[in-house]
C-alpha cells in the first residue's frame, strides 16, 4: 500500500496486482492524492498536471466502483482549481461523450456513471470558470436520464445538485428543464432516486424562485405524490425540501426579485393550507377529491400523513424559535383544526384518529418543546390553555342545550375530543419539561390552568378525560408541591360529584394518574392519603350495584383506586393489606357451582359490570405483586390463590357467555384475558399448578383462533428476536427521532397504534420511553402479546405428554387455515414456540423426549421460509435457541446441515435469507461449532453475499457472516484476510442505493475489528496489510451518503482506536464526529458521541484541539461550526445537551464532558468557567434576582449585591440561548468538578498571593481563587433560580465555595480572609431558602450551608453572623411544635429530614462554638495575645457561644429527643412490637422506613452536639425540663421506658444522667461496633469526639471506671475500629478515647485506694485488699481484663506502623537488628499516642499485675526506640524517640516499682530493659547499626536518673553505661559531644552520690583533657564554642558537688583553661565573633567563681602572676570596650551583657 502513496499513480505497482487488489490500490492512491494536492504548491503542480489528468481519465474507463469514482470526480476538481484550468474544457467534452456513448451493456455502466459525477463534481468545484459550457451538459446528462435505470437517475440527481451548486444563479437558463426531471424521479420507483432527487431540487430552490411562488402548489403536491409508498430516508429528505421550500416562500428572501416580476406574496394561512390539504387529503389534489370525500372512501395513506408532519416540523424549524413564539396562537389554532369536526378525514375512525393525534402532537412537541426558549414556553402553555377553555366552553353551551338536539351535542363531543386531547397532551409534556420552572405560570391566577384542567375531567368523551388526568400527573411530577393539594381537590370532586358517571371516571383517572406521579416526586404525600382512597374506594366498589346507571364506572373507578394505590409501595399498602385481600376474595365466586349459577342468571349487563370488576380486581392485584415484593409474605400468597382457580373457570366459560349475550361482552371479555395473562406471568408458576392444563388450552385457542385480520408482526416478535438481527429488517424498527410517529407505520395499515383510552388503567405507569402519554396497544393486540408470554411459561411448567400435545395441535392449526389467516396464525404460533424455547433456555430447563422435537421443528422450518422478514428472523433465534435447549452436539450438527442443504439448493431469496442467519444464531448461542463446520459456513456465505441480483440475500448472509466472527474469536485467524479482501471489494463495488448491504458490511468489518483486537498493533507485514485494509474500509464507509453506514464507519474507527490507537488518524475521526454531532440520524449522532465519550478518555485536550481547528479552517457551511469557533468542542456538546431529547445520548454527552472536564478543567480554567457561567447566567431571570437582593438588605451592602447583577451588557449574542433548567443544573454540577479538580492540581489554586504572583511570572497562568467573585455569582444565580432542581445544585456549589476557601487570607487585609467581602452575596442565595413554600430538601440544604457558614469562621462581626444565625432561629422556631405542625403537602418523612437538617445545622454551629471557645481559653495566659484581638475589633470567641446559648435550652432537648428517635429506629427488628405506636418525636409509625434515612444523615453532629451540651453542664444541670416549655408533647428522654399505668413518677436527677449517658454511649457503640462500608468519616469522627467530650468530665468517667465490662467492651469496639478504618485521623481520635478510659479506672482504683486507707486507718497495712487489676495472683484474663484490651489494642497500632516490634515477624524474640526509621507525621503521632497510653497502664494496676505486664510495656517502648532512633541533623530527637523516653520516664518513676510487693521484680526486669538498651550499640552480626547514640545515650540517663538506685549500680551494668559515655565522647561529631555534656551535667548533679560518684571518677579526667585540647587549639565554629561551654558547665557543676577538700584541685584546673581565652585590649578589637564570645564567656565564669571560692582563687591568682596579669588586662580591655559603646546610640548585639559584667566587676 506504500506504493500508491505518490503524486502520480505508480502503474509499474499497479500493474502487478490482482484485480480486487487493483481497485484498493486506486482507492488508496486517490485518497492520498486527495491529502497531497492540497499540499503541494501551484507550481509543483502545475508541472505534472497533464500526466495527472490523462492518469485519471483513464480510470475512468477501468469502470470504476461507486466510492472510487466519487473520489476520482474530487481529485479532478481539485486539480483543476489547484493548476491551470485550459484542458478543464477537453475534460468536460471527453465526460459528455462517454455519456453520450450508446454502449447499454452493464460492465460500461460504471464508467457512464464516473462520468455523471465527475462532471457534477468539475462544476461544483470550478463554478461561473464554466459558465458557458453548462448549457450543453446539462442538457447532454437530461437526455442520457430518459434511458437510465435507477444507479444512473441516482447519480445523475446528485451531479445536477453539484452543478446548480457551482453555478448559482448563473444556471438559470436550464432551472425549468432541470425541475421537470427532478419532478419525474420524486415520485420515481426508487427510494434512493427520491433522495437524491430531493437533494437536487433543495439546491434549485435558493435560486429558482417559482419553486416558492408560482409553482408552489405544484412543489407541494408533487412532495405529498412522493410521500406516498415512501421509506424513513425519503420522508426526512422530502420532508426537508417541502418546509424549507414552503418557509421561503414566507420569509420570499429575494426582494429585489419580487419587485421585478410580479410575484404572488404567500402568507402564512395559505402555507398551512397547503400543508393541511396534505395531511388531511394526501396527494390525491384539490380537483380529484372532491368525488372521493363525496363517496366517503379516500384515506390518506400514513406515510403521506407521518411525511407531511416532519414537513411542518421542518417549516417551523426553518423558520425558527423567535418567529413561532411571534405566531404561535395562528400556527396552535392551525394544528389543532386538523383533528376537528371539520375534517372528518382524519379522524373518521378510531385507528385514524389515534394517529393524526400522535402526528399533532409530534408536531407541537418537536416544535414547541425544540425551539422554544422556557419563557416561551411558559407563554405557549398559556396560548394552550386558552384553547382548551375555548372548546370547553363550547362544549359546556351543547352540554347545557343538550335536551333540544342531542344528536348535535354527540357529534359536537365527537369533534372537540380530539383537539381537547392533543392540547391536554402537549400541555402536560410543557409543563413537564419546565419542571419548577413552570411555578409562575401556575400561581398566574389569570391563565388559570389548574381550574381549565379539571374543569375537562368532566367531558363526556373518555378520552379527554383520560389526557386531563394524565396532564395533572405532568403538572404534580414537575410541581411536587402542586401534587397534595390537586390529589385533595380531586378526591374531594370525587366524593362530592359520586352520582355523575363522568365524574366517577373522570376524578377516578385523575387521582390515579396523582398516585402514579407519587414516585417521581421524592418528597412523597402524607400517609394519611392512603387511608382516605382507601375508603373511597371501598365505598365505590359498595355502592356500584346501589344505580344501574352508575354500575360499571363506579366498579372501574374503585378498582382502578386500589391499583394505583399499590404503586406507592409497602409502607403504605401494608396497612391497608387485609380490607383490598378481603375485597379480592369477594369479587369471585366462591366454588363452581356458583359460577353456573351466575352464568344461568345474569344478563348482558350485569355480565359487563361484573367482568369489568374482576377484571379490575385482578389488574389491582397485579399492581400489588409488582409493587410490594416485599409484603408477598407466604401468608399472603396463601390469601391470594384461592379465587384464581376460579377467575381460570371463568375464563374457560367465557366464550360460551359470549356466545350467550354476543357483542357487548367482546370487549370487557378481551380485557378480562388480557388482565388474567398478566396476572399470571407476575406470579410464579407454582402457585397456579392445578390449572396449567386449563390455561393452556385456553391460551392455544386464543393464539389459533384470533380476532385480528391481519398479521402486526411488529409488536409481538421483536421482543422475541435478538436485537442486533432487527437491524438488517426495515429501519423503523431503529430508533430515530421520529419514532413516535413512524411507529404508525410499523404496525400497517389496519392496526391501531397504541393510545391511552385502550387501557385506563395505563394511566399510573408512567411510561417506559421518558416523559410522554402511556401508549398502551388495543386489548387485542396486547391479549395476544400476554397470551404469548404466558405461554411460554406455561407450556415449559406442564407434562411431557401434554406440551406434546399442544404443539402438535399449533402445528395443524397452521396447515388447517389459509391465505391472510394462516399467515396470522403462524405469527402467533411461532412467537409462542420463541417465547417458550426462551423460557426454557432461560429457565436452563428441558425440552423433553425425542417427539417434542419434531413439532417445534417444523414449526420453525417453515417460518425459516416466511415471507415476512420478521417472521424468519423469530425463527432463526428459535431454531439456534432449539438447539441450545436440546444441547447434543449431534442434533445441532443436523441442524446446521439442513440449512446448509436448503442453502445450496435454494434459489428464492427468501430460504436464503432464513437459513443464512439461522446459521448465524446457531453460532451466536452454541459459539464455535465446529471448524469443518465453520469453514463450510464461511464459505456458503461468501457465496452469498456476492449475489448482486439480491441486495436482500447479500445483507443477510454478511449480517450472519458477522455474528460468526463475533462467536469464533481466535478460531477465525484464518479466515482473516479472504473475509477482509471480500468485505473491501463488495464496499468499493456495490452501488450506494443499496445502503442495507453496506450497513451489514460495516457489521462485519466491526465485528472483524474486535476480533482481531490487539493483534493490530503488531509491525508484521500481514498485520500491516490487515490493518490498512479496515482503515481503507472506514474510509469508504465514512464516505458513503446513508447515514447509518457512516455511524457503522464511526464505531469501528473506535474500536481500531482502542486497539491501534497509533494508527488513527485523529484529526480526520474528529472532524467527521463534528460534522456530524447534530445529524438528524439518532444513530449517527449516539455512534458519534460513544465514540467522542472513548477518544476523550484518553486524549481530551487533543480531541478539543482538533475541533476547534477543524471550525476555524472549515470553508463548507458546518451547523455547528460557529458554535466549535466561539464555545469549543465543549460549548457545542453543551449546547447538544440543551437540545437533546435522547437519554443514552444526554447520558453520553455528560460522560463525555465530565472526561474531559476531568482531564482540562484545571489547564483551561477560564474557559471552564466561562462555558459555565454562560449556561448558569444565558437565563437567570435578573428581576427576581435583584428584588430578592436589595429589598432585606442594608445600605452599606447594596454594592457588593449590584455586581451580582450585572448581567452581560455588551452586544454580543450570546452563545447559549435559553438553555433548559437541566443543563443548567449539569452546569452548577460542573463547577462543584472543577473545584475538586483543581485540589488535586497547585496548590496556588487556593492561595490568593501566590497565584497573584505566578500569573505575573506568566499571564498564561490561571488559578481558581482569581475566580472566586464567578464562582460565588454562579452559585448565587443557580440558588436563586425558580427551578428547584437547580436551587439544590446552586446551594450544594456555594457550600463547596464555602469549604474550599473559608481559610484563605486576604494579602491586602492581614488577618481577613478572601471569602468576607461576599457574605452580602451568601446571605441573599440563602434567605430565599427559608421562605414558606420552598420544599424541605431545598430548606435542608440551605441550613446545612446556614451551619457551613457561620462555622467556617469568614465572618468575625457578630451583627454580620446574625443575620444567616437569624435564619437558622426562624427555622428553629418553625420546628419546635415537632412533627405536626410542618406543611401537609408533602410525606411526614419530608418534615423529619426538615427538622432533622435544622438539628444538624445547629449541632454543627455549636461544636465550632465550643472548639473556638476552647482554643482561645488556651492562648489566653499571655496577656499581649488579648489584647492585640480586642484591637482588631473581632468579636470575642463566645460570641458565637453566646449566640447559640440563647437557643441552648431548646435545642439541647430537641437533640435528645432525635437522638432517642434513631435509638429506637435503629434497634433490630425483633423489638418491633416494644416501639411507641404512634412514632417518635420527629417521625410517624408508618413513616419510619423513609424516616431512617434523614436520621442516619444527621445523628453523628447532633450526638456529637448533645454530648458537648452534657459536657458543659458536668452532668449537673438543675432541672431537666428547664429551658422552652413550648413543645407540643414534652419530649425529654425521661418519657422514655416508663409504663403507662405506672403514671408520672418523678426520676432522680441521677437516673436522667445515667439514662443520657447510656443513650450517647448506647448510640455510640452499636454504630461503631458495626460500621457499615457507607459509614462516612464525618459520623465516625462526630462519635469518637462525642466519646472524648463525654470522658472529659468526672461523672462519666467514675461510670466508666466502676463498670469494667463496659470499659472492656468500649476498648474492644475502639480496637475494631482501628482495624477497620485506615485513616489516622480516626485512629487518633480512638487513641485518644483509649487514654481517657485508662484515665477513668485510674482514678477509680486510687479512689478505691484511698478510701480504704481512710476507713482502715487505724487497722494494720498488710491487710489491706489489693485494688487494681490483677489482684493477689497477677493474672489478668482475656476478655475480663481492662489492661488485657488496652494492650492489645495499643500493640495493634504499633505493630501495623513498626512491623518490626511483633517477635513473629522477626522470627525470633530477641531484639534484632533492623535499621532504624522516620515514620510519617501521622505514624509518629499514632505511636506516641499509643506508647502515653502504656506508660499509664501499670498505675490500673496492683503490684502482682503491674509485674505480669511491665515485660511487655518495656518492650514495646525500647522497641519503638530502637526501631525509631534515627539520626537527625543538629541532634534532635525524632518525635516517637521522645515519646518513648517519655513513656519510659513514666514507667521508671511509677510507685510500683517502690510498693513492696512488686520491688524485687521490678528491679530485675528493669535491670534487664537496661540491659536490651545498652545491648542496642552492640554491632549484631558484624554490622554496625546506624542508631542515634544520642537517643540511646538519652534513655540510659533516664534509667539512671529515674530508677532506684539498685536497679543502676550494680558493678556490671554501671560499668557497661561509663562505657558507653566514655565513647561517646571520643565521637567526633559536635552534636553529641554537647548532648553527651548535657546528659552527664544532669548525672552529675544526681543528688545520691552512690549513683553519681562512679561517673565523676571515671569520665571528669577525660572530659578536663578534652576541654585542655579545645584550649590549645581555640575553636572555630560556634558548635566548638558550644561544645566548650557544655563542658565548663560540667565541671562547674562538679565543682559545686565536690567536697571541700578536693574543690581547691578543680578549681585550680578550671581556672587556667577559662583565663587562657581571655583576650586583652588589642586583641579585642581585631578578635573574630567566635573568640569574642568566647571571651565574654570565660569572663562571666570567672566572675561567678571568683566570688564564690575566694580562697581557692586567689591562691591560684598568686601562684601564676602570668595569669593574674592576663585576666586584669582583660577585665581593663572590656570595660573600656564599654566605654567606647556608650556614647554611639547604636547598641550592639552584645551590649546587654557587657553592662551586666560591669556590674559584676564593681562587685568584686
Amino acid at each position: 500500500m506504500e506504493l500508491a502513496h505518490s503524486l502520480l499513480l505508480n502503474e509499474e505497482a499497479y500493474n502487478q496486482l490482482g484485480e480486487v487488489q487493483k481497485a484498493e490500490f486506486i482507492f488508496d492512491w486517490l485518497r492520498y492524492l486527495e491529502k497531497l494536492l492540497v499540499a503541494t504548491s501551484r507550481s509543483d503542480v502545475r508541472e505534472i498536471q497533464k500526466t495527472l489528468v490523462e492518469q485519471l481519465l483513464s480510470l475512468l474507463n477501468s469502470s470504476p466502483g461507486p466510492p472510487t469514482r466519487k473520489l476520482l470526480a474530487k481529485n479532478l476538481a481539485l486539480l483543476y482549481s489547484i493548476g491551470d484550468t485550459f484542458s478543464v474544457y477537453e475534460t468536460i467534452d471527453k465526460c459528455n461523450d462517454l455519456i453520450r456513448s450508446k454502449d447499454d451493456s452493464p460492465s460500461y455502466l460504471p464508467t457512464k456513471l464516473a462520468a455523471v459525477v465527475c462532471l457534477g463534481s468539475l462544476y461544483k468545484k470550478l463554478g461561473r470558470i464554466l459558465g458557458n459550457t453548462f448549457t450543453d451538459t446539462v442538457g447532454n446528462i437530461l437526455r442520457a436520464m430518459k434511458s437510465a435505470e435507477s444507479q444512473g437517475r441516482y447519480e445523475i440527481m446528485l451531479s445536477l445538485q453539484n452543478i446548480l451548486n457551482g453555478l448559482g444563479a448563473a444556471a438559470t437558463p436550464c432551472y425549468r428543464d432541470v425541475y421537470k426531471a427532478a419532478r419525474s424521479c420524486l415520485t420515481d420507483r426508487s427510494m434512493a432516486v427520491r433522495c437524491a432527487a430531493a437533494k437536487c431540487l433543495l439546491e434549485l430552490q435558493n435560486e429558482a424562485v417559482f419553486m416558492w411562488s408560482t409553482d408552489l402548489d405544484s412543489v407541494a403536491t408533487l412532495c405529498f405524490k412522493s410521500f406516498e409508498g415512501s421509506n424513513y430516508d425519503v420522508r426526512i429528505s422530502v420532508s426537508k425540501l417541502l418546509g424549507t421550500v414552503l418557509a421561503n416562500a414566507i420569509i420570499s428572501k429575494h426582494a429585489g426579485a419580487a419587485s421585478r416580476q410580479s410575484i404572488r406574496r404567500v402568507s402564512l394561512e395559505d402555507v398551512l393550507e397547503l400543508l393541511g390539504t396534505g395531511f388531511l387529503r394526501g396527494s390525491s389534489g384539490f380537483l380529484r377529491a372532491s368525488g372521493d370525500m363525496l363517496k366517503g372512501t379516500s384515506s390518506v395513506s400514513r406515510d403521506v400523513r407521518v411525511g407531511v408532519t416532519q414537513a411542518y416540523v421542518v417549516f417551523i424549524s426553518t423558520l425558527g424559535g423567535a418567529w413561532l413564539e411571534k405566531n404561535f396562537a395562528a400556527f396552535l389554532s392551525h394544528i389543532l383544526s386538523l383533528v376537528s369536526q371539520s375534517h372528518p378525514k382524519a379522524t373518521q375512525t378510531q385507528i385514524d384518529a389515534v394517529c393524526s393525534r400522535r402526528c399533532v402532537s409530534f408536531i407541537l412537541r418537536a416544535t414547541v418543546g425544540g425551539l422554544l426558549g422556557e419563557k416561551a414556553q411558559i407563554a405557549a402553555a398559556k396560548d394552550i390553555c386558552q384553547a382548551i377553555w375555548k372548546l370547553k366552553k363550547v362544549m359546556d353551551a351543547v352540554m347545557s342545550d343538550g335536551n333540544l338536539e342531542t344528536r348535535l351535542g354527540s357529534a359536537d363531543v365527537a369533534a372537540s375530543q380530539h383537539m381537547l386531547v392533543c392540547a391536554l397532551q402537549e400541555l402536560g409534556n410543557l409543563i413537564h419539561s419546565l419542571g419548577t420552572t413552570a411555578a409562575p405560570l401556575l400561581q398566574d391566577s389569570s391563565a388559570g390552568i389548574l381550574d381549565n384542567v379539571i374543569s375537562v375531567t368532566l367531558h363526556p368523551s373518555i378520552s379527554v378525560r383520560l389526557a386531563a388526568a394524565w396532564c395533572l400527573c405532568c403538572i404534580a411530577v414537575a410541581l411536587p408541591s402542586y401534587l397534595t393539594p390537586l390529589l385533595d381537590r380531586c378526591l374531594e370532586r370525587l366524593t362530592v360529584l359520586k352520582s355523575s358517571p363522568e365524574a366517577v371516571t373522570g376524578f377516578s383517572f385523575a387521582v390515579a394518574a396523582l398516585l402514579g406521579a407519587v414516585k417521581h416526586c421524592p418528597l412523597g404525600i402524607p400517609h394519611g392519603k392512603g387511608k382516605i382512597i382507601m375508603a373511597l374506594a371501598e365505598d365505590l366498589l359498595c355502592s356500584a350495584a346501589q344505580n344501574s346507571r352508575l354500575s360499571a364506572q363506579r366498579t372501574q373507578a374503585g378498582w382502578l383506586l386500589i391499583a394505583a394505590l399499590m404503586t406507592l409501595g409497602p409502607a403504605f399498602v401494608s396497612h391497608h393489606l387485609a380490607r383490598v385481600l378481603l375485597l379480592w376474595k369477594c369479587v369471585f365466586p366462591v366454588s363452581p357451582k356458583d359460577l353456573e349459577t351466575e352464568k344461568s342468571r345474569g344478563d348482558s349487563f350485569t355480565w359487563q359490570v361484573t367482568l369489568e370488576g374482576r377484571a379490575g380486581a385482578l389488574c389491582a392485584i397485579k399492581s400489588f405483586v409488582a409493587h410490594c415484593g416485599d409484603l408477598l409474605t407466604e401468608e399472603v400468597i396463601q390469601h391470594l390463590l384461592p379465587p384464581l382457580p376460579c377467575a381460570v373457570d371463568l375464563l374457560t366459560q367465557l366464550s360460551s357467555i359470549l356466545k350467550t349475550y354476543g357483542s357487548p361482552l367482546k370487549t370487557p371479555s378481551v380485557v378480562y384475558r388480557q388482565r388474567l395473562y398478566e396476572l399470571l406471568i407476575l406470579l410464579s408458576p407454582e402457585t397456579y399448578e392445578g390449572n396449567l392444563s386449563a390455561i393452556l388450552k385456553e391460551l392455544a385457542a386464543d393464539l389459533t383462533a384470533p380476532d385480528i385480520q391481519v398479521a402486526a408482526s411488529t409488536f409481538l416478535l421483536p421482543p422475541l428476536c435478538h436485537q442486533d438481527d432487527l437491524l438488517i429488517l426495515s429501519p423503523l424498527l431503529q430508533e430515530t427521532d421520529h419514532r413516535f410517529i413512524e411507529e404508525q407505520l410499523l404496525l400497517g395499515s389496519g392496526i391501531a397504534c397504541g393510545s391511552l383510552e385502550y387501557d385506563p388503567y395505563s394511566i399510573y405507569k408512567k411510561d417506559v420511553e421518558g416523559d410522554s402519554v402511556p401508549k398502551p396497544l388495543p386489548p387485542t393486540l396486547s391479549v395476544t402479546s400476554s397470551a404469548v408470554k404466558l405461554f411460554g411459561v406455561v407450556c415449559a411448567h406442564v407434562g411431557e405428554a401434554q406440551r406434546l400435545l399442544i404443539l402438535e395441535q399449533l402445528l395443524d392449526s397452521i396447515k388447517h387455515t389459509k391465505g391472510a389467516r394462516q399467515q396470522v396464525v403462524q405469527l402467533h404460533v411461532v412467537s409462542s414456540v420463541s417465547s417458550f424455547l426462551k423460557y426454557v433456555a432461560g429457565s436452563k430447563g428441558q425440552l423433553g423426549p425425542e417427539e417434542v422435537r419434531r413439532p417445534v421443528l417444523a414449526l420453525v422450518m417453515g417460518a425459516l421460509e416466511s415471507p415476512n422478514p420478521l417472521l424468519r428472523c423469530a425463527a432463526a433465534e428459535a431454531w439456534a435457541r432449539l438447539a441450545q435447549v436440546v444441547d447434543d452436539g449431534a442434533f445441532t450438527a443436523a441442524l446446521a446441515q439442513v440449512s446448509f442443504d436448503k442453502l445450496k439448493s435454494a434459489r428464492d431469496a427468501v430460504t436464503r435469507t432464513g437459513h443464512s442467519l439461522a446459521l448465524g444464531s446457531l453460532h451466536r448461542y452454541l459459539g464455535g461449532i465446529s471448524s469443518q463446520h465453520l469453514n463450510s459456513c464461511v464459505g456458503i456465505l461468501y457465496t452469498l453475499s456476492q449475489d448482486s441480483t439480491s441486495p436482500d440475500v447479500q445483507t443477510w448472509a454478511l449480517h450472519s457472516l458477522s455474528l460468526i466472527i463475533d462467536s469464533a474469536g481466535p478460531l477465525y485467524y484464518t479466515h482473516a484476510e479472504p473475509t477482509l479482501s471480500l468485505i473491501i471489494m463488495l464496499l468499493l463495488n456495490v452501488p450506494p442505493t443499496h445502503a442495507e448491504v453496506h450497513q451489514s458490511l460495516g457489521r462485519c468489518l466491526n465485528a472483524l475489528i474486535t476480533t482481531l483486537g490487539p493483534e493490530l498493533q503488531g509491525n508484521s507485514t500481514s498485520v500491516s496489510t490487515l490493518r490498512s485494509s479496515c482503515l481503507l474500509g472506514c474510509a469508504v464507509m465514512q464516505d458513503n451518503p446513508d447515514c447509518l453506514v457512516q455511524a457503522q464507519a464511526i464505531s469501528c474507527l473506535q474500536q481500531l482506536h482502542m486497539f491501534a490507537p497509533r494508527h488513527v488518524n485523529l484529526s480526520s475521526l474528529v472532524s467527521c464526529l463534528c460534522v456530524n454531532l447534530c445529524s438528524p440520524y439518532l444513530l449517527l449522532r449516539r455512534a458519534v458521541l460513544a465514540c467522542l465519550r472513548q477518544l476523550v478518555q484518553r486524549e481530551a485536550a487533543e480531541v478539543s484541539e482538533h475541533a476547534v481547528m477543524l471550525a476555524k479552517n472549515s470553508r463548507e457551511e458546518l451547523t455547528l461550526d460557529a458554535n466549535i469557533r466561539e464555545v469549543g468542542l465543549e460549548g457545542a456538546l453543551l449546547t447538544l445537551l440543551d437540545k437533546e431529547t435522547d437519554q443514552k445520548l444526554c447520558h453520553d454527552i455528560k460522560e463525555t464532558l465530565n472526561h474531559m472536564l476531568t482531564s482540562m478543567a484545571v489547564d483551561k480554567l477560564s474557559f471552564w468557567l466561562k462555558l459555565c457561567k454562560d449556561v448558569l447566567a444565558a437565563s437567570a431571570d435578573f428581576v427576581t434576582v435583584t428584588c430578592v437582593d436589595t429589598m432585606q438588605e442594608e445600605e452599606g451592602d447594596k454594592g457588593d449585591d449590584a455586581s451580582v447583577l450585572t448581567s452581560r451588557k455588551d452586544g454580543r449574542p450570546h452563545p447559549f440561548t435559553n438553555p433548559r433548567w437541566a443543563t443548567r443544573v449539569f452546569a452548577a454540577e460542573c463547577v462543584c468538578r472543577i473545584i475538586n479538580q483543581c485540589e488535586n492540581a497547585h496548590s496556588a489554586h487556593f492561595d490568593v498571593a501566590l497565584a497573584q504572583e505566578m500569573k505575573k511570572k506568566d499571564s498564561r497562568n490561571d488559578f481558581l481563587v482569581l475566580h472566586l467573585a464567578d464562582l460565588i455569582r454562579m452559585a448565587f444565580m443557580a440558588a436563586t433560580d425558580h427551578s428547584d432542581q437547580l436551587r439544590l445544585s446552586g446551594l450544594e456549589t456555594l457550600l463547596v465555595v464555602i469549604r474550599r476557601f473559608a481559610t484563605i487570607p486576604e494579602p491586602e487585609f492581614p488577618g481577613h480572609v478572601i471569602l468576607e467581602q461576599y457574605q452580602a452575596n451568601v446571605g441573599a442565595a440563602l434567605r430565599p431558602a427559608f421562605t414558606s413554600e420552598t420544599p424541605p430538601d431545598v430548606t435542608a440544604k440551605a441550613c446545612q450551608v446556614c451551619s457551613a457558614w457561620i462555622a467556617s469562621g469568614v465572618v468575625s462581626d457578630l451583627n454580620d453572623i446574625r443575620r444567616v444565625h437569624q435564619l437558622l432561629v426562624a427555622s428553629l422556631t418553625k420546628i419546635q411544635v415537632g412533627k405536626e405542625a410542618l406543611s401537609h403537602l408533602y410525606n411526614e418523612s419530608a418534615s423529619t429530614m426538615e427538622i432533622l437538617a435544622v438539628l444538624k445545622a445547629w449541632a454543627e454551629v455549636y461544636i465550632i462554638a465550643v472548639e473556638r471557645h476552647k482554643n482561645h481559653r488556651q492562648p489566653l495566659k499571655t496577656p499581649a495575645c488579648s489584647e492585640e484581638s480586642v484591637g482588631n475589633g473581632s468579636i470575642s470567641p463566645d460570641g458565637l457561644l453566646d449566640l447559640v446559648h440563647a437557643d441552648l435550652g431548646t435545642l439541647s432537648r430537641l437533640w435528645l429527643a432525635a437522638l432517642q428517635d434513631f435509638a429506637l429506629l435503629t434497634l433490630p427488628s425483633e423489638f418491633a412490637s416494644q416501639l411507641p405506636v404512634e412514632g417518635g418525636a420527629f417521625y410517624t409509625a408508618e413513616t419510619s422506613e423513609n424516616a431512617k434515612l434523614h436520621y442516619y444523615n444527621s445523628w453523628a453532629l447532633i450526638l456529637h452536639a448533645t454530648a458537648l451540651w452534657l459536657t458543659s453542664t458536668g452532668f449537673v444541670v438543675a432541672d431537666p425540663d428547664e429551658g422552652a416549655p413550648n413543645l407540643s408533647r414534652p419530649v425529654t428522654p425521661t418519657s422514655m421506658c416508663q409504663g403507662s399505668s405506672s403514671g408520672p413518677a418523678v426520676k432522680s436527677p441521677e437516673d436522667v444522667y445515667t439514662e443520657r449517658f447510656h443513650l450517647i454511649l448506647g448510640i455510640s457503640v452499636k454504630f461503631l461496633c458495626s460500621l457499615r462500608s457507607d459509614a462516612t468519616m464525618e459520623s465516625i469522627t462526630a462519635c469518637l469526639h462525642a466519646l472524648q467530650a463525654l470522658l472529659d468530665v468526672p461523672w462519666p468517667r467514675s461510670k466508666i471506671g466502676s463498670d469494667q465490662d463496659l470499659g472492656i467492651e468500649l476498648l474492644n469496639v475502639l480496637h475494631r475500629v482501628i482495624l477497620t478504618r485506615e485513616s489516622p485521623s480516626i485512629q487518633l481520635a480512638s487513641l485518644e478515647v483509649v487514654r481517657q478510659i485508662i484515665c477513668a479506672a485510674q482514678e477509680h482504683v486510687k479512689e478505691k485506694r484511698r478510701s480504704a486507707e481512710v476507713d482502715d486507718g487505724a487497722a494494720e497495712k498488710e491487710t489491706l485488699p489489693e485494688f487494681g487489676e490483677g489482684k493477689d495472683t497477677g493474672g489478668l484474663v482475656p476478655g475480663k481484663s481492662l489492661v488485657f484490651a488496652t494492650l492489645e489494642l495499643c500493640v495493634c497500632i504499633l505493630v501495623r506502623q513498626l512491623p518490626g516490634l511483633n517477635p513473629k515477624l522477626t522470627g525470633s524474640p530477641g531484639v534484632k537488628a533492623t535499621k532504624p526509621q522516620m515514620l510519617s507525621e501521622d505514624g509518629s503521632r499514632l505511636v506516641s499516642a499509643a506508647l502515653v497510653i502504656l506508660s499509664e497502664l501499670p498505675a490500673v494496676c496492683s503490684p502482682e499485675g503491674s509485674i505480669s505486664i511491665l515485660p511487655t510495656i518495656l518492650y514495646l517502648t525500647i522497641g519503638v526506640l530502637r526501631e525509631t532512633a534515627v539520626k537527625l541533623p543538629g541532634g534532635q530527637l525524632s518525635s516517637t524517640v521522645a515519646a518513648s523516653l517519655q513513656a519510659l520516664k513514666g514507667i521508671l518513676s511509677s510507685p510500683m516499682a517502690r510498693a513492696e510487693k512488686s520491688h524485687t521484680a521490678w528491679t530485675d526486669l528493669l535491670r534487664s530493659a537496661l540491659t536490651t538498651i545498652l545491648d542496642c550499640w552492640d554491632p549484631v552480626d558484624g554490622t554496625h547499626q546506624e542508631l542515634d547514640e544520642v537517643s540511646l545515650l538519652t534513655a540510659v540517663t533516664v534509667f539512671i536518673l529515674s530508677t532506684s538506685p539498685e536497679v543502676t549500680t550494680i558493678p556490671c551494668l554501671q560499668k557497661r553505661c561509663i562505657e558507653k559515655f566514655k565513647a561517646t565522647l571520643e565521637i567526633k561529631d559536635p552534636m553529641v559531644q554537647i548532648k553527651t555534656y548535657q546528659l552527664l551535667l544532669s548525672i552529675f548533679q544526681y543528688p545520691n552520690p552512690a549513683v553519681s560518684y562512679p561517673y565523676i571518677y571515671s569520665l571528669v579526667s577525660s572530659i578536663v583533657e578534652k576541654l585542655q585540647e579545645i584550649d590549645r587549639r581555640k575553636p572555630e565554629d560556634t558548635t566548638e564554642l558550644q561544645i566548650f561551654q557544655e563542658g565548663i558547665k560540667v565541671l562547674e557543676a562538679l565543682v559545686a558537688v565536690a567536697e571541700e577538700q578536693h574543690r581547691s584541685q578543680l578549681v585550680a584546673c578550671l581556672l587556667p583553661i577559662l583565663i587562657s581565652f581571655l583576650l586583652d585590649e588589642n586583641a579585642l578589637g581585631s578578635a573574630t565573633s567566635v573568640m569574642r564570645n568566647l571571651h565574654d564567656f570565660a569572663l562571666q565564669n570567672l566572675m561567678q567563681i571568683g566570688p564564690q571560692y575566694s580562697s581557692v582563687f586567689k591562691s591560684v591568682m598568686a601562684s601564676s602572676p602570668a595569669l593574674k596579669a592576663r585576666l586584669e588586662a582583660a577585665i581593663k580591655g572590656n570595660q573600656e570596650t564599654v566605654k567606647v559603646k556608650t556614647p554611639t546610640s547604636k547598641h550592639t548585639k552584645n551590649s546587654g551583657k557587657s553592662s551586666s559584667i560591669q556590674l559584676k566587676t564593681n562587685f568584686l
